[in-house]
């Protein structure tokens, strides 16, 4: 699969230049099968043979960066917090969700919501998709797309350094990512554990 990404990435970079390599970062934020671990090493490998510049990449990649955001942005958006309440009252047993954890939600990212937006952008997986949130909320896009450029900024910078200063070995990059990638579904998956276990156990205690 890896062999197929690469061959598909350097075809797009290759034929279109820096305009390629904004598309496929572009494609990364939305539809994360097209990792950044491959585009942004193998962006600095082509700046290690001297066909790119370092700062033309950094640049290109994170208007990338901020094309992608702003796509997961609008969607959060036009879905709406009305209607995930909406979802949340009809539906919201089943789930094990309240109106009351949106009021939660609500009140963490009113506090929290421009640091997470910066720092979520250099955890992977993540990095997608704290968008959707900031577009709920309707957090200030001029707001938003300086957050997210400054922490996709460093994000690129980290990987494309890491491409460039590997040189031929730049396929390095990947496994280190992969490893940080596992890490952050692993902890989901014990923080959505660990809310349903909640839930369940609240809900018995209730029925007694």
């Amino acid at each position: 699969m890896l062999g197929g990404l690469v061959e598909f990435v350097t075809d797009v970079v290759e034929r279109l230049g820096y305009v390629g390599l904004l598309l496929m970062v572009a494609l990364e934020n939305v539809f994360p099968p097209i990792p950044s671990e491959i585009i942004l090493p193998l962006a600095g490998f082509n700046v290690f043979q001297g066909d790119f510049s370092f700062p033309l990449v950094l640049l290109f990649a994170t208007l990338g960066s901020v094309v992608g955001a702003l796509a997961l942005y609008a969607i959060g958006a036009w879905f709406g917090e009305d209607r995930l309440r909406g979802i949340v009252r009809a539906h919201g047993r089943k789930l094990f969700l309240k109106e009351a954890d949106i009021d939660n939600a609500e009140t963490w990212f009113n506090r929290h919501g421009a640091r997470a937006v910066f720092l979520c952008r250099m955890v992977p997986i993540v990095r997608s998709l704290i968008s959707i949130p900031a577009g709920l909320d309707r957090m200030a896009l001029g707001r938003f797309v300086v957050l997210t450029a400054a922490g996709s900024l460093l994000w690129n910078a980290a990987l494309v350094g890491a491409g460039w200063a590997l040189g031929t070995q730049w396929e390095r990059v990947e496994g280190v990512v992969s490893v940080l990638q596992y890490l952050v579904i692993a902890a989901g998956v014990l923080l959505v554990a660990l809310f349903f276990w909640t839930r369940i156990s609240a809900r018995m205690r209730g029925s007694r």
